[in-house]
């Protein structure tokens, strides 16, 4: 007797995985870097170090590995997997928001607001990727 294809779970390669990650990384790189161009255009200080590519890509980076961590540990613990990621990605993308108030100083209202939705953004791309290569279900 044979398991009904509904019920199991599609697993990746791990090449995929590491593939569908570096792809998020680099699109969410590049659309935070719109951005920052549009938030300097807009009047950000062109010396707010977080719109430096540098920074961005950096944290972009850590932020898209550390959730496709995050990810595949709610995947393999939780018994359903896309109700906790729900309510979990808005609450982690909201608490991610905190730091970046502390920069309003230093940064302004446009430097902070771009800085907040390349969090969203960031965020955005990768739940898409995560979705592709590790698959909730």
């Amino acid at each position: 007797m044979s398991i009904p294809s509904a019920a199991v779970a599609v697993r990746r390669g791990p090449l995929v995985v590491a593939g569908g990650v570096l792809a998020a990384i680099a699109v969410a790189s590049v659309a935070d870097a719109v951005l920052a161009l549009l938030a300097l255009a807009a009047g950000a200080p062109g010396d707010f170090q977080p719109l430096k590519a540098s920074s961005y890509i950096f944290l972009t980076a850590v932020g898209v590995v550390a959730g496709a961590v995050g990810w595949a540990i709610v995947r393999k613990v939780s018994k359903d997997p896309e109700a906790l990621v729900r309510w979990l990605v808005p609450t982690l993308v909201v608490v991610s928001f905190v730091p970046d108030f502390l920069l309003f100083g230093d940064g302004g209202a446009i430097g902070v607001g771009a800085l907040l939705l390349m969090h969203v953004v960031v965020a955005a791309v990768a739940v898409f990727a995560y979705r592709k290569v590790m698959p909730l279900s």
